[in-house]
């Protein structure tokens, strides 16, 4: 069993920065590989980043490819996302999910452990 907290949310103008933390209980979170999803207010469920167990893979959706960057640290059971050049269409709540394997994962169902979400707020 893997337990999710996310942090880092926030409120900040277009153009700025944030960085989100994932901290992750139980000592298997090097096994799993790890993602960020993000639903905005009557969307459904969306990737926004992915990645794989030792770090080694990572993928992003098209939407956010060059301005956030997914990380991990399995020595501190964390996974971080920064963000760069946020844009208004970015405010979602963003989830930290956990994978049952150690493989880069892209849809909402082939992830089997979810955080509560974190707010993200951009304003134009």
């Amino acid at each position: 069993q893997v337990q999710l907290e996310e942090s880092g949310g926030g409120f900040v103008q277009a153009g700025g920065s944030l960085r989100l933390s994932c901290a992750a209980s139980g000592r298997t979170f090097s096994r799993y590989a790890m993602g960020w999803f993000r639903q905005a207010p009557g969307k459904e469920r969306e990737f926004v980043a992915g990645i794989s167990w030792s770090g080694g893979s990572s993928d992003y959706a098209d939407s956010v490819k060059g301005r956030f960057t997914i990380s991990r640290d399995n020595a501190k059971n964390t996974v971080n996302l920064q963000m760069n050049s946020l844009k208004p269409e970015d405010t979602a709540v963003y989830y930290c999910a956990g994978a049952g394997d150690r493989w880069l994962k892209y849809t909402a169902d082939q992830y089997d452990y979810w955080g509560q979400g974190t707010q993200v707020t951009v304003s134009s």
